[in-house]
């Protein structure tokens, strides 16, 4: 394999950690900030082996990374891959809050097992994420985290749980904005739209439909999402904001 050494770029000499970082818009995001030039943790649940196969990636661009085993509906675990990864790679400067689960269907078909277990990943998990990233960040540090365009716009039934989830991340966005900006570490949130993933293809029974509520008329891809990722990585007089990549969706 050939290895390109990235020297250059404005995340050079910067660590993130990217959870959920095996597949879909976490590896895509993984692989975007080694090419600013970032040495990247990623943490995965059961996707070892594609958790494998993006550090080898990402080595490829002559950068560093680990993958880390941490389920973020552990609370020990969510927390303590800020830690496993710093340790890792020697500090941590960028947080990409990317791991979540997602339950659809009719309100009454929701089980509490269902609340908790979408609650305590997309909420708490990211919570103390980025609790225990910003008690170690220095001053530049960010913490990006990945929402859904259903955050600003439900457009059907069944989706109530989902929402309710990843819209608690706008306020915790605003609040480590304000929690955090005078330390110099800015928190901004990403809402995709319809995105081609593993969990979501552009070719899946549902995707038609989907596509039809945006502006462009089509998916977005991993990448897409993953360069304002990267943008939010960089950018410094960027905090407290929501940024939708969602083709229009929201529109």
């Amino acid at each position: 394999m050939t290895t390109l050494t990235t020297t250059c770029g404005p995340l050079h000499g910067k660590v993130a950690l990217v959870t959920g970082g095996s597949r879909g818009i976490g590896a895509a995001t993984a692989v975007r900030l080694a090419r600013e030039g970032a040495d990247v943790a990623l943490t995965y649940v059961n996707g070892k082996e594609a958790a494998e196969d993006v550090v080898r990636r990402v080595e490829a661009l002559g950068r560093r990374a680990t993958a880390l085993r941490a389920d973020a509906g552990d609370a020990g675990e969510a927390a303590g891959a800020v830690e496993r990864a710093a340790g890792a790679l020697g500090g941590l400067d960028v947080l990409v809050n990317n791991a979540g689960v997602g339950v659809l269907g009719p309100l009454e078909d929701l089980s509490l097992t269902d609340v908790d277990r979408v609650l305590t990943v997309n909420v708490r998990g990211v919570f103390l994420t980025s609790q225990a990233a910003a008690a170690r960040m220095p001053s530049g540090g960010r913490i990006i985290t990945i929402g859904t365009c259903m955050a600003q716009r439900v457009p059907g039934p069944g989706g109530t749980l989902y929402a309710t989830s990843k819209s608690a991340l706008v306020g915790l966005t605003k609040a480590l904005a304000r929690e955090l900006g005078g330390r110099g570490i800015t928190a901004n949130i990403v809402h995709p739209g319809p995105t081609d993933t593993d969990m979501n293809p552009v070719d899946g029974p549902y995707a038609a439909g989907q596509a039809a509520m945006t502006a462009v008329g089509r998916f977005g891809t991993a990448e897409e999402v993953a360069s304002m990722v990267a943008y939010l990585a960089a950018a410094e007089y960027v905090t407290g904001a929501e940024f939708a990549v969602d083709g229009g969706h929201a529109a």
